[in-house]
């Protein structure tokens, strides 16, 4: 299927599902290092991620602000994935909203090890990292 420079419909059904995506921020002449990340396509199309303020990914965001994300489907399911590419901004608000959020998605928070884990996320300073989609590829077979 050709690219595109927005979601469909059909993309964000998949992405709103609790899936990892890889996340590659761009890195000049130093290879690409995609990380598995949580995330969250928005009404507005966008795609966010939490992080520290002083990571890696913030770092090389300064530097460029190119980055994309692939989310695959799991083993056992149809061969799906959607890749978006863009420009990604640092938002210093909403991170731990983000992060409880996707903490709830991810997580069974019933389980006291789990909310014990989202308390330590929410002690930490977070900022949100927002993808705008330039480019969007998706395959399915």
């Amino acid at each position: 299927m050709p690219s595109t420079d927005t979601l469909t419909a059909e993309d964000v059904e998949f992405l709103r599902r609790p899936l990892h995506g890889f996340l590659t921020m761009a890195a000049g002449p130093t290879p690409p290092q995609p990380r598995p990340v949580w995330f969250e396509v928005t009404d507005e199309g966008t795609v966010q991620l939490f992080t520290g303020p002083g990571t890696a990914k913030i770092r090389r965001l300064r530097r460029d602000p190119r980055a994309s994300l692939v989310v695959a489907a799991p083993v056992g399911e149809q061969e799906r994935w959607v890749s978006v590419a863009g420009p990604a901004t640092v938002e210093p608000d909403g991170g731990h909203d983000l992060a409880a959020r996707l903490a709830a998605r991810y997580w069974d928070l019933d389980d006291p090890a789990r909310a014990d884990d989202l308390a330590g996320i929410m002690a930490d300073e977070y900022v949100r990292l927002v993808i705008r989609p330039e480019t969007v590829n998706r395959l399915t077979f």
